[in-house]
């Protein structure tokens, strides 16, 4: 294994790799990066079948079913559902929530107008039903009457209205803001740039189960988009009454499947079945714990241990080892996301695109994922996934040649912006903790070093300081990884606009916004996103490395994962436990 030299200095662990290792080429690469990973590896037990999930201390009745009211299945007598879900969640405010991690645990407190079924499509939740008219300039959803918040109020059109006029109230802060203008709700844009106030959104409520939303262009796509936590209705009782302090056990009104039964920073959260919920009726899951894990290596053995029913990832060591060992338990789903890095362009050197472009070029994607993630992931050199629905998935042209060539192409685009032996680029590469991240962050800065000569430090930062560290822009090049919010282009291409919250590299292009303004009212949006997509070829803003998929170990008791859910959201309340 490459030898390392670890500096920790004030939370942060600053690693340098040793000089280049000499030229390779594509097979030795494999060979090396196979060794690396095999040495730096943690082994993880056998399951002992006799502990208890890390969940078996918490307070739950016992099942109200003895056996699976559809599958006839026998159940286990407490359902509490163990979670790995990777650290501890910023938020859990639906308007303020911006992560996977704090996503995974709203989506099953709080529900919204639409969400998405087993795979993928669009279903009624608190909407029963939707049309649109105008030239789906106005968009009307009808509410069930049966809805609840966990204090016995009932959900209303209200209730939505407030949400999303929180969602774009600068006051609020929200890092979604920019969602509800990509969703060309009218007066969105004036709202968060100050220029008008909250209540000229274009939401209403027609009556108390009937709720309005005026576009300023015409978009098909709606329903789909109001899957997405930010716009989820907002209790204003609680919000009113507590303050910033509303989303903590006792002062939390939520109205899904589950209520907020105990946080313990650091150790897990639990969430108790919402009696209240208009579903509790076909809820099997009682409890759910959500264990905040930060190492995907302890997570893995604690999964081992059974202390977990299923995990929040699988770190890339171990894929090889998995797949022979526990194929039936390994998840493997393509998933509508892009793992890359993020170039901070205000800040010397990346503020050179011929900088950004070497960077770019170097990384051997296709030694990435057959030897590194191994999770049947694909290249990147779009930010775009080609499986998304009705987008016309192009490559640009340098995907085309070999990596040979396109390592030939940064050394010339490096010496050109000024960058040599005499003169090597020397920059920091920023990542969230995780053995997975830290795997890649080693070996693509080991190719930059053995291609372009490049000196480079990696550091990482535990998940809350890396967010806020990377929004504010204190970084060089950051991990950066994006899950579709809803199944159509736009939700990747937007990450990138001069008003996205999520667009922190400090990018931007005039032409490239009015693309996707233009791209709104289209009939057909995709002559916009390719276009768009063109533009990111030739500035560089981030680097594709490869399509994610969605990897996780979910125990062979756990039945109802969403196992063919491109959108990778893990409804609790459609799983259940059978019985050993």
């Amino acid at each position: 294994m490459t030898a390392t030299n670890l500096q920790i200095t004030t939370g942060i662990i600053r690693q340098t790799t040793t000089p280049p290792l000499g030229s390779k080429t594509g097979a030795a690469w494999a060979v090396l990066l196979s060794l690396f990973l095999i040495a730096c590896s943690d082994d993880y037990p056998e399951d002992d079948g006799g502990r208890a999930p890390a969940g078996a201390d918490v307070n739950a009745p016992k099942s109200r079913l003895l056996e699976h009211p559809e599958t006839g299945e026998r159940l286990a007598e407490r359902q509490v559902l163990v979670r790995g879900n990777a650290s501890e969640p910023a938020s859990l405010d639906p308007q303020l929530v911006q992560d996977s991690v704090g996503g995974a645990i709203v989506v099953d407190l709080f529900e919204g107008l639409t969400r998405s079924g087993p795979r993928g499509d669009t279903e009624p939740a608190m909407a029963t039903s939707w049309a649109s008219s105008n030239n789906n300039l106005t968009w009307t959803f009808q509410l069930r009457e049966d809805g609840r918040w966990s204090d016995g109020s009932r959900v209303t059109a209200q209730d939505f209205v407030y949400g999303w006029r929180r969602a774009v109230d600068p006051e609020v802060g929200s890092n979604y803001a920019y969602y509800i203008e990509s969703a060309g709700v009218a007066n969105a844009g004036e709202i968060i740039a100050g220029e008008k106030t909250p209540d000229t959104l274009g939401v209403r409520a027609v009556d108390d189960f009937t709720f309005e939303v005026t576009l300023d262009e015409p978009i098909t796509y709606l329903p789909d988009m109001t899957v997405h936590y930010t716009m989820f209705p907002a209790p204003r009782q609680a919000i009113e009454a507590h303050g910033e302090d509303w989303t903590r056990p006792g002062k939390m009104v939520s109205n899904g499947a589950y209520t907020l039964n105990a946080w313990h920073i650091g150790e897990k959260l639990v969430a108790a079945r919402n009696p209240r919920y208009w579903g509790d009726d076909s809820t099997i899951i009682d409890r759910v714990v959500y264990l905040p894990i930060e190492s995907s290596s302890a997570e893995l053995q604690r999964y081992a241990s059974g202390e977990l029913h299923m995990t929040s990832t699988v770190p890339v060591s171990q894929m090889a080892r998995l797949k022979k060992e526990r194929p039936k338990e390994l998840v493997m789903v393509p998933s509508m996301a892009t793992y890359m890095y993020a170039f901070n362009v205000n800040r010397p050197p990346f503020d050179d695109v011929r900088v950004r472009r070497a960077l770019t070029y170097a990384i051997d994607r296709n030694i990435i994922v057959s030897y590194i993630t191994r999770g049947n992931q694909m290249p990147a050199f779009t930010l775009t996934p080609p499986y998304v629905s009705g987008f016309d998935f192009r490559q640009p042209e340098y995907a085309t040649w070999s990596q040979t060539r396109r390592d030939e192409e940064a050394r010339e685009a490096l010496e050109e912006a000024g960058y040599n032996e005499d003169n090597p680029l020397e920059f920091e590469l920023l990542y969230n903790t995780d053995e997975s991240h830290k795997a890649l962050a080693i070996v693509v800065s080991q190719m930059w070093k053995e291609k372009l000569g490049a000196k480079v430090t990696i550091s990482n930062l535990e998940w809350k300081t890396f967010l806020s560290e990377k929004q504010a822009g204190n970084y060089g090049i950051a991990r950066f990884g994006w899950k579709g919010d809803y199944n159509e282009a736009s939700t990747f291409l937007t990450l990138l606009t001069r008003d996205s919250g999520n667009n922190d590299g400090g990018w931007s292009n005039e032409t490239y916004d009015q693309l996707l303004l233009d791209a709104r009212s289209s009939d057909d949006p995709n002559p916009y996103y390719v276009r768009a997509e063109e533009i990111l070829w030739q500035a560089f803003p981030v680097v594709p490395v490869y399509f994610n998929t969605t990897v996780a170990l979910v125990s062979p008791s756990l039945k109802g994962y969403p196992e063919k859910n491109p959108r990778n959201i893990v409804y609790s309340k459609d799983m259940y436990i059978t019985a050993d």
